[in-house]
Formats: C-alpha cells, structure tokens, sequence
C-alpha cells in the first residue's frame, strides 16, 4: 500500500503541485519570520554588549517629570566624576549628554529620521581618544565651534572634514566646522537617523546645564569586580541617581530587545497561520478531487484485500510526503525571505547590526511540523470518505455523491456554529472595549467557520441569481458556466472559502481604517481654526527662542503654544495645556459651555466640561494646585473661569503662558499654532521658514498636512496589512486555477462532446473563464459582506472614545475588491481553460 501510494504521489506530480505551492508559501512565511526575529535579536544583543565593552558600571542622573512628555534632568555633577575617577580599582570615568541634533544637506533638508537624530558629546580619555567613536577621517570636536558626524550622515550630506555643517537643536540653527567622520554602533545611527558629536561643554549647555552629566560610565582596572566597583560608586552618587553594572544591564537590554521584537513575531506569525489556514482548503480540495478520480482504483484495491485502514493511510501517506517535501523546500525560501525582510527594513532607512542568519531548532521544528500537520489533517477527511467507499458502489460509479443525510448534518452544525458566531459578535458590538473585542474575534473566527461549512449550501442560491444573466450575455458558454458553478456545491464552496477568508480580512481593516480616516479629519476641520503648526523633527520640545521668533513673523494674525505641563490637584495629576489668551480662540474651535476664556488672561483656568463634571467642580469654584518644575512644586489657588467640549488639541486643563512661564526654567513647547493674515499661502509659510532661520529640525504643517499626518498613519498600516494578506490571497488564486484545472480533467469527454455538436475552442475557454469569475465573485461578495459586518461590530467597541465617530462603508473600494475577484477568475482559468480548448474531441469524447 505505501509503494501503491508513492506512485501515486510521482504518477500525479502536476496535480499536487497547487497543494505543494500553497505548503511552501505558508511553511516560508513561518519559517522566515521565526528565522527573521531570532537572527534580529541575537545581532540587537551583541551590538548591545558590544557598547558596554570594558565597562563595569553605568550610572544615570535620574529625572524629575514635569509634564506630559517632558522632563527635568537631575543630572551627576563633574566633581562626582572626579571622586569616583579616585577610588581604588578604577581605570577611567566618562561623562555623557545627549538630546535632539538635526543636520541640513546641502538643500536645507534635514538628514534621517527626526525621532532618530541624536547629538551627544565627545568624551576622550587619559589617550586623547573616545573610545566609543571610531575616526576615519579627521578627530573629535576640539573647539566650541566644531562638530564630528558619522559616516552615513557626512555620506548623505555630502560633507568633508573643514566644511560648514548647519546644525538644528531645540533653539536657532547654527553653522559648525566638521572636525571629524567617525563609525560607531549607536542606536540612532542604527535607527537611519543621525549622529552629531560636539565637545562636551557645547553639549551640556544644549541638553543639561554646565558642568553636569546625564550618564557616566566607568571603567574598573584588571582585577578589580565589577560589583566591587558598583558598591563603592552607589554611595557617591547624588540624590535620584542610580548605578547597575554593565553586564546587568546589557542583559536587561538584550531581554528588552526580545520583548519588543516578540510582538512583531506574534503578528508575522498571525498571518503566516492565516495564509496556512487558506491553504487548509486548497489541500483539501485536492485530496477530494484526487480521491474522486481513483474511485475506482481504490475500489480495485479493496477488492483485493486492502482494508479500509489500509486505504485511508496510503492516501495520509501520500499527504505526508507531499507535506514533507513541501514543507522543506518552504523552509529555504523561509531563508530567503527572511534575508529580503532584512533588505526591506534597511531600505526604509533602518541599519541593521551584521550578523548571520540564526536557525535554532525551534524554527525547523516549528516550520516542517506545521507544514506537515496541516496538510495530514487536511488530506485526513478526503482519505476518511475514500475508506468508507463500498467497492461495489466505487466499480459502478467515478464520483462518489454526497447523501442527504451527510448533508443535512454538514447543513445543521453549520447553521447552530454561525448562529453562535453572530450572537458572539453582537453580544461584544454592545459590550466595548478591550473585552467587547476579544468576545467579537471568538465570535467572527466562528462565524467564518460556521459560513465555510454553508458555503456549499449557499452557493446554488447565490449563483442562482447571476445565471439568467450569463445566458443572456454570453450565450450557451455563460448557460454551461452558470451550470458548471454549482455541479459541484462542495468543490465550489472549498474554492471560493479561501477567497472569502482573505476579502472578509481585508474588507474589514479597509472599512474601519477608511472610517477612522474620516473621524480624523473632521476632528482636524472641526477642531482648528489656525493655519499652520510648527513642531520639532523629533517631536521634542521647542525652545523659547522660537516660539518669540514666530510670534515676529510677518503675517502673524494670532499665535499660541501648546505648552505641555502637568497641575496637581489633591496628590492627582491633570495633563495642562499653556496657552496665549487672546489668540488661543482664533486657532482652536473651543466650546465653551461655561464662562469665558478671556477669563485667562486673568490667571484663571478653564477645565473640560467632563472633568469638571467628574470632580464636582463648576465656574467660579476655587481650586488649589501644584504648578512648577522646583520641589516642591508651588502652591497657587486658581478660580474656574471656563468650562469647556473636551477637544483633541488641548488638554483638559488650559492656563494662561504668563501664569505657568515663571514657574518652569525649561517650558515643555510641543508645538506652535499660528493664524496668518490671508490664511494658507506659499508667502505665509515662507514667512514661517524664515523667522526660523531655515531650520531643518523644524516641521511647518499646513491643515492639510496636519490631515495627512494622522491619517498617513492609518494608510500606512493598511498598506502593510495589504501586503501580509497578500500571501492568503495567492493561495487563494491557487485554489482557484486548482480547482478548474481539476474540473477540465474530470469533463474532459463532456468538453469532447460539446466540441464535436459545435462548441468551438472560444466558447470553451470563455466557459471556463466564466465558471471562474462566478467561482471567484461569489467568494468575494460573501467576504465583502462578512468583513463589513464584522467592522461595524470592531467601531461599536470603540466609537465613545472616537469623537466624530461614524461607521463609513467605502463602497468604491469595494467595488474595486469585487472587480479585482473577477480580474483574479480571469487569471487563475487562463491555463485550464487553454487546456480544455486544446483537448482532441475525439481523444477526450473516448475519456471514461
């Protein structure tokens, strides 16, 4: 029987071919994510305990938070650095600050990725040399004048040592001559952004205060444990700080690097399992068919002695070693793509650490068993109904029918799932949040499952309904199609499940990215009244000096800043937002429920009406607050001189920028709004660019782009989940071209017949075509109707928290789906229906 099976398997390799493509591709993307993410962690952590070489302990200033993404540097004091510099065992101690440096290219452009660019300062030691930089080209920055750059940077830019480097920080852009080109493995630089050193009484006066250090690192002379020297730095250090030795915290940081690196996997993976779970139905579909044209042979086998186990194992068998092969040559082009994952992301500017590719035991393990056990479990019901074949009935008959009563049952249990499915998914749609969803996703996996089950059963009404209109159209080829369809409920529903699975995946995420879009946008109309926002590259906060530089721009109508800061009212904290009075009502559109904002300018605040109401606070009532980056913060009263509609732009709390600014030596500004005499015009932002002094490290958005901002994020995401649904989609289209190319063998006498009474070889390939396109669309409606359903139910969870919120079906995009399902029918019967229309009449007519 296992000699029977492998010719088998070598006696139909062109049929099995589907099966093995749809194996490899789904065994590729989990072994290439798996290879991927364990070849991305292993060269993470070696950078990482590379950049603690010869270092026994770090120490860090500590921070104070003031704000919502601002901080207070507590920072270590240089005379610390000389006492630990003097304790026994230690070689050599080195001070470190950093914060936001942007480089202009020689068009004014800033270089790399704002979040990414990254200044620091040049620390050389007893040698003269800083052992964390290593020059190519020129030395260290000397002089307060000079600054160092690293090799991708000064490469883009175009820069050589003795040029003139325009430089952005919080404050002015200024002009730096280039010292140095230097290699170094830095996070930043890794990250596709830049890397700027200056000497180290630049950078402390840039992004901490004189003679002060965020970080220190020491070295300890042979001999000499890195715990000894930890024990003796702690108690040196100032209040706030703190110490870890090197190998701690490098092993925190390669732990840290898996953990985060771990929800990629997890994602990579959830589509690797959806594309295998489609590729479940192309397997099984060609097991069933390849099981329907041996009846007979199987029939023979039982007529000799071979048992019902026998049968049903030499088909498992068959599946075994298809899955097998398949699987391991999935597996080296896991390899593959796991290289092209690397290429991709350091296309998109990020620098990978080198390293070879990592194949742990698990990846191979995880790879193969899965390729092999999905297709055994999908080829085990084709090989079930084979062994249940009597060999009488099999002699007398080529296609094993279904009986009614297996039917029914089919019929029944999917009924009783997708019921289930849709009360899961309307029983969580009113629930929301985090446990609403996690109810809707057990109810749409059951749904899907429940609707696979009826497809079979859906499918005779459904195609129903097109087929008087293929007669009228296409004639007997569309009358013979229409028929085609639905000879088969069972083959029919197998092929289009996949197409469903895919377009439901896809419908969803295009409805609730396409709705949030729009939410977005009219929270952007409704919300701003301004013209233009500036912000730093990096999204840190802007210095003083630009704000007043914009303030004198000409064509400046109004101007506030969004100053982010923190009030605390009995021992809990408010975000706050400072900002102008007077002007801060021509930018925003604020609602005011209550009260006046002029009220502001006063020294009094205005409060969000629901965190008013949420405190029993109400107009004219006083309150005590803590406001201020000193310690202890200071103590103010403020009378409640507003309420007003929560808005996205502002926080809950709003204070006037003449209160708060005394109170902070370092304002956290996240952005600046402006109104501009003539609204919206090239002149205007010019304006802008040059109050700034063409300052690369700053972003001047219009409405427009602030619109596309966030929304940009959300095309992003679809975009990428476009393309990992693509590989589910591929298979899909197998199963198609699988599916007709299994019907044309299978009619090839019907095909003969209709050839010799005069349907001509155009006809039988627009037939074929035609089955196709209706195979294909009744899939992809039945996707397109799922996934909506199921993304009004994900928008029910979360649509409280979204103002604005209001579910938006883009029919042209779905319209564009079902025209792509039908240009997919046409592609996936190109092959079969060149097949049919070439097949000999007379040869095919003699076909049993």
């Amino acid at each position: 029987m296992f000699r029977t099976a492998l010719r088998n398997v070598l006696a139909h390799k062109a049929r099995l071919l589907m099966t093995a493509l749809a194996v490899m591709l789904g065994v590729a993307f989990v072994s290439g994510t798996l290879v991927f993410t364990d070849t991305l962690s292993s060269a993470f952590s070696k950078q990482s305990a590379k950049s603690y070489d010869g270092i026994a302990v770090v120490a860090n200033g500590g921070t104070t938070e003031i704000g919502p993404g601002a901080e207070k540097a507590g920072g270590i004091p240089a005379d610390t650095l000389q006492k630990i510099e003097g304790l026994d065992g230690v070689s050599e101690v080195t001070g470190r600050v950093s914060g936001f440096a942007g480089v202009a290219d020689q068009k004014g452009k800033l270089i790399g990725s704002g979040w990414a660019n990254k200044g620091g300062n040049y620390a050389p030691g007893k040698d003269g040399k800083d052992a964390a930089y290593d020059f190519s080209q020129g030395s260290g920055p000397a002089e307060g004048g000079q600054i160092a750059l690293d090799k991708d940077t000064a490469k883009k830019g175009k820069y050589k040592v003795g040029d003139s480097v325009r430089v952005a920080t919080n404050g002015p852009v200024k002009e730096y001559q280039l010292s140095g080109i230097f290699s170094t493995e830095d996070g930043a630089v890794n990250a596709g952004g830049s890397l700027v050193l200056f000497n180290t009484p630049v950078a402390q006066e840039l992004y901490q205060k004189p003679d002060f250090f965020q970080d220190i690192t020491v070295s300890a002379k042979p001999g000499t444990s890195d715990q000894a020297i930890l024990a003796a730095v702690e108690p040196l250090l100032p209040k706030g700080a703190d110490a870890q030795t090197a190998k701690k915290l490098a092993d925190q940081e390669a732990k840290d690097i898996k953990s985060e690196l771990s929800a990629l996997n997890t994602m990579l993976l959830a589509f690797a399992a959806i594309a295998l779970f489609v590729g479940t139905f192309l397997i099984a579909n060609t097991f069933t068919m390849l099981v329907a044209q041996r009846t007979k042979e199987l029939a023979l086998l039982r007529a000799v002695g071979a048992s019902r186990s026998q049968v049903k194992r030499s088909v498992i068998f068959e599946a075994l070693v298809v899955g097998f092969l398949s699987s391991v040559v999935g597996f080296v082009l896991g390899l593959g793509l796991s290289v092209g994952l690397r290429s991709v992301m350091g296309s998109f500017g990020a620098k990978i650490p080198s390293g070879s590719l990592v194949i742990s035991p698990t990846a191979v393990i995880a790879a193969l068993g899965v390729g092999v056990l999905i297709t055994v479990l999908a080829a085990w019901l084709p090989a079930r109904r084979a062994a249940k074949i009597a060999p009488v009935a099999a002699m007398s008959s080529v296609h094993a029918v279904a009986s009614t009563k297996s039917l029914v049952v089919r019929n029944t249990i999917g009924s009783v799932i997708t019921a289930a499915g849709l009360a899961s998914i309307f029983a969580g749609a009113s629930m929301g949040g985090g446990d609403g969803r996690l109810t809707i996703g057990v109810g749409a996996f059951l749904s899907l499952i429940g609707v696979i089950i009826l497809i079979p059963l859906l499918s005779r009404p459904m195609i129903a309904v097109v087929k008087p209109l293929l007669g009228k159209m296409f004639g007997v080829s569309g009358k013979l199609a229409g028929q085609n369809a639905v000879r088969n409920p069972r083959r029919t529903g197998a092929t289009a499940s996949a197409l469903a699975i895919g377009l439901t995946l896809v419908t969803g995420l295009t409805v609730i990215g396409v709705t949030l879009g729009q939410a977005i946008d009219r929270m952007t109309t409704d919300n701003i009244r301004g013209d233009y926002m500036v912000s730093m590259a990096n999204n840190g906060s802007m210095d003083r000096s630009a704000l007043e530089a914009l303030r004198q721009a000409k064509g400046v109508a109004a101007v506030t800043p969004q100053q982010a800061l923190d009030v605390e009212v009995k021992g809990e904290a408010w975000a706050a937002s400072a900002v102008t009075p007077g002007d801060v009502e021509k930018i925003f559109s604020l609602k005011i429920q209550s009260g006046s904002l002029a009220t502001l300018a006063d020294g009094q605040v205005a409060i969000a009406e629901e965190t008013a109401e949420s405190n029993g606070w109400k107009t004219g009532d006083s309150i005590t607050a803590k406001i201020g980056d000193s310690e202890p913060r200071k103590s103010m009263k403020l009378t409640i001189g507003a309420t007003f509609t929560e808005n996205e732009f502002v926080s809950p709390f709003v204070l006037s920028t003449d209160l708060v600014d005394p109170l902070y030596e370092k304002p956290y500004i996240a952005q600046v709004w402006l109104k501009m005499d003539g609204g919206e015009t090239k002149a205007n932002e010019q304006a802008l660019v040059d109050a700034l002094g063409d300052n690369p490290g700053m972003n001047i958005m219009d409405r427009q782009d602030i619109r596309n901002m966030f929304g940009g994020m959300i095309n992003t995401m679809l975009y990428v989940m476009y393309g990992l649904l693509g590989m589910a989609l591929i298979i899909a289209v197998l199963g198609v071209v699988n599916t007709l190319a299994m019907s044309v063998f299978e009619r090839q006498q019907e095909i003969g017949m209709l050839r010799a009474i005069g349907l001509d070889r155009a006809k039988v390939k627009r037939m074929i075509r035609l089955e196709a396109i209706v195979i294909s669309l009744f899939g992809a409606v039945i996707g397109v109707v799922l996934g909506s359903f199921l993304a009004w139910a994900i928008g029910e969870t979360f649509k409280n928290s979204i103002p604005n919120y209001e579910l938006v079906i883009p029919l042209e995009r779905l319209g564009l789906f079902l025209l792509l399902a039908g240009v997919v029918g046409v592609l996936a019967a190109l092959w079969p229906a060149r097949s049919a229309a070439r097949l000999n009449m007379l040869t095919a007519i003699k076909t049993e």
